[in-house]
């Protein structure tokens, strides 16, 4: 199954499988948590597309970093959006829950390494009510599973060079 070559890097490009269309039924329940995590919880629109780009960047989805950054860019402006990845750097930039949100995030789609450490909890559920808290994890939780999706499937972004 290969494809074309690849015009910048020379290689050819394996064209990969649609997750969705071979498991409908896998992609209507993934359906239905991003559904729960979009519509259903209080937190603000804002901070879950803020969440959905971060753990996008971390986990290297071109496509989700694609959309993502497009939904974010509808309520944020474009200086404070490219300063996501070095959040610490710019703390005056957001506010603390967002701080606090997007610090759980890393710990979460980083469990591997660090373990969601004590601190990380503690910060979060500071800044959270305990539901909010189960939300935010189960945002962080959908974007990562998309993101394992996204990204081995090679989804298509939607910028044009």
């Amino acid at each position: 199954m290969v494809g074309a070559i690849d015009e910048v890097s020379g290689m050819a490009e394996i064209k990969r499988l649609s997750w969705s269309e071979i498991a409908p039924e896998g992609a209507e329940a993934l359906s239905g948590v991003h559904h729960y995590v979009t519509r259903k919880t209080d937190l603000p629109k804002e901070l879950i597309h803020l969440i959905f780009l971060r753990v996008s960047q971390i986990n290297g989805c071109a496509h989700c970093i694609d959309m993502h950054t497009r939904d974010l860019l509808k309520t944020m402006p474009i200086d404070k959006a490219a300063l996501i990845p070095v959040w610490p750097e710019v703390p005056h930039l957001f506010p603390d829950q967002y701080r606090a949100a997007l610090a759980w995030t890393e710990e979460v789609t980083n469990v591997s390494v660090s373990h969601a450490s004590d601190d990380a909890y503690a910060a979060a559920a500071t800044a959270f009510s305990e539901k909010d808290l189960v939300d935010l994890t189960l945002v962080i939780a959908a974007m990562n599973a998309f993101n394992r999706l996204g990204a081995p499937f090679r989804l298509p972004v939607a910028a044009m060079a």
